[in-house]
């Protein structure tokens, strides 16, 4: 795939950064490249629920934001893209000290993009799928 923004590694960073849920929630790029995005978080407290796993719209959120800034990646300067659709399959508790996602453009478009995501749990240095996403994402053409 081709990155037609040549300066898309910058507007994928500022979408992490100023983002104030994803940036609040202490998501952070890790690395991107055109057609795909990883991103990880450190597990605090306030990242859990009750019987201290990791909170489903956590999972939903990091695998969602990943998702976009993959599509991101091929779009046009002045292009953003938004979550039309989403859905995410939690495949098992989410416990440990940190969340890796990483998310892969399968079907480029020029209105929609589709994209699948994976989020993973990583515990004393062992990495475990947790969740799965798959998410349509709406280009919205620049000015």
């Amino acid at each position: 795939m081709q990155a037609p923004n040549p300066e898309y590694r910058a507007f994928i960073e500022a979408g992490f950064a100023n983002a104030p849920f994803v940036s609040g929630n202490a998501i952070r790029l890790e690395d991107c490249g055109p057609g795909w995005c990883a991103s990880s978080l450190v597990l605090e407290a306030h990242h859990t629920q009750q019987n201290g796993v990791a909170h489903g719209g956590l999972l939903a959120t990091i695998a969602d934001h990943t998702a976009g800034g993959a599509a991101a990646t091929l779009l046009a300067p002045g292009s953003y893209a938004l979550t039309a659709e989403l859905k995410v399959s939690m495949l098992r508790a989410a416990k440990g000290e940190k969340l890796e996602c990483r998310a892969q453009v399968i079907k480029p478009g020029r209105t929609l993009s589709f994209v699948e995501a994976e989020v993973y749990a990583i515990e004393g240095g062992r990495r475990e799928l947790v969740a799965k996403a798959s998410a349509t994402m709406a280009v919205i053409a620049g000015k």
